[in-house]
């Protein structure tokens, strides 16, 4: 499991209830800490997962397994020849665009997930996996779709937990259908190619703090 640095700022911390820190892997990201943390040592955060609360109250969380109390899911970053991310606005949430992503089924393997996945809901096959982000990703949904989701699936789930994958498209633009392959109900009304700065504008704030990093752990491929 990688282990995390944390740089302290603003000493001494029994004086914060909150107190900023920086993830080495990620410099550029800055994220409160709950302040139960406080006053452990730090030896007690070497080999043990650790679950931060981001600052605009979505959860992000980076771990070898998921946690429980949340969905098993994959996420798909799908890139055409010139580097470009395809997204989708979603037919309940017409304003929200997002990148491809499900369910895992029982006993699926991740990748598998996500290539059935993409396919099931764009109609996508000719495909390449290039790289996946090494770890589990978790964002918190906000409770009006907690709520909205318990009724849908018929399951209470706290968040998704998200395994990543990056694929190159191989295709041709015509093979993208959004009604996917028939096998499951459309999901998106309209799509695009867009640059990883509009994917993360356009995304619903609760995910966009998990696509900042999954982009980030793909920065080499879209450059």
């Amino acid at each position: 499991m990688a282990l995390c640095r944390f740089l302290f700022l603003n000493a001494p911390l029994h004086r914060h209830s909150q107190f900023q820190f920086q993830v080495a892997a990620n410099p550029n990201s800055s994220l409160s800490v709950n302040p139960s943390f406080v006053n452990l040592p730090l030896s007690h955060f070497h080999n043990r997962r650790c679950r931060f609360q981001c600052a605009n109250s979505s959860s992000l969380a980076s771990m070898e397994s998921p946690p429980e109390g949340y969905r098993r899911n994959v996420g798909i970053c799908l890139i055409n020849p010139s580097k470009k991310i395809f997204a989708a606005s979603r037919l309940d949430v017409p304003d929200s665009w997002q990148m491809p992503q499900g369910g895992i089924d029982e006993g699926e393997d991740p990748r598998s997930a996500a290539i059935r996945e993409l396919r099931e809901e764009t109609g996508a096959k000719s495909v390449e996996v290039l790289a996946e982000v090494p770890y589990w990703l978790t964002y918190d949904f906000p409770p009006d779709v907690r709520e909205k989701l318990k009724h849908q699936w018929g399951s209470d789930w706290k968040g998704q937990a998200q395994k990543w994958f990056l694929l190159k498209f191989l295709g041709d633009d015509n093979e993208i259908n959004l009604l996917g392959d028939g096998t499951e109900k459309a999901e998106f009304g309209q799509w695009t190619w867009m640059s990883p700065e509009e994917v993360i504008e356009r995304a619903v704030g609760f995910k966009r703090p998990v696509y900042e990093e999954v982009l980030k752990v793909f920065a080499p491929h879209l450059q």
